[in-house]
């Protein structure tokens, strides 16, 4: 009985090293693939472009530069970050954009991924509005995003769409829900809202201030 209750205590210790470790983790784990991503091809590249700064081991392989790939991300990031606002940064970036949307082949990858890190961050945000959204039950809730308020091309007068995230997954399931099954979350920021999601729970969130408040309905 007593190594049972060991066992227990020690199983119930590795779940919570888990659930503290595993986001730490893979986050570092998907950093660091992109940035070894990056130090595997420069290189090659600065070494065609520019021989004399990167010298070759014994088998004329150009050497690797620890860092390099993390150094030329940021760089990058912060680069395109600062000129992005400019006009002619942005006019070129909307030419683009035109380019790719008719592309065949390519329009379909090109808006997915567009639209889907426009819902996260940007001025297109759309998982800005969390709620509390009744699906399977009226005592039975759900925490979603409300992605689109307007639904008439669907012949839907009085209906939202709401996305529901799924816990530890990277995706979810879109609903069309009334607006009276539809609680906005008024107490609680959006980030903390998908954090709660995601972790199942797990993630702690700041104490609520506010109630939560139905959706407005529809005019006219």
């Amino acid at each position: 009985m007593k190594f049972q209750k060991v066992a227990k205590r020690l199983f119930h210790f590795f779940l919570q090293g888990v659930l503290v470790l595993a986001p730490i983790s893979i986050t570092i784990w998907m950093a660091f693939s992109v940035f070894n991503w990056i130090d595997g091809i420069l290189p090659n590249l600065v070494h065609n472009l520019f021989p004399s700064l990167i010298g070759v081991d014994q088998y004329g392989t150009p050497k690797r530069i620890p860092g390099l790939g993390f150094i030329v991300f940021i760089a990058i990031a912060l680069f395109v970050g600062y000129i992005s606002p400019s006009f002619i940064v942005s006019r070129f970036m909307d030419f683009a954009d035109k380019v790719l949307e008719k592309t065949p082949g390519i329009k379909l990858i090109y808006t997915t991924l567009k639209d889907f890190f426009e819902a996260f961050a940007g001025n297109k945000r759309k998982f800005d509005k969390a709620v509390l959204v009744s699906i399977d039950a009226p005592d039975i809730w759900r925490i979603g995003f409300i992605t689109q308020e307007e639904l008439h091309e669907f012949g839907l007068q009085e209906y939202v769409a709401v996305y529901v995230p799924q816990s530890y997954a990277f995706a979810g399931h879109l609903y069309f829900v009334k607006r009276d099954r539809v609680r906005i979350v008024t107490d609680i920021s959006s980030a903390d809202a998908m954090k709660f999601a995601i972790s199942g729970g797990v993630a702690e969130v700041d104490e609520p201030e506010h109630e939560h408040a139905t959706i407005a309905p529809e005019r006219g």
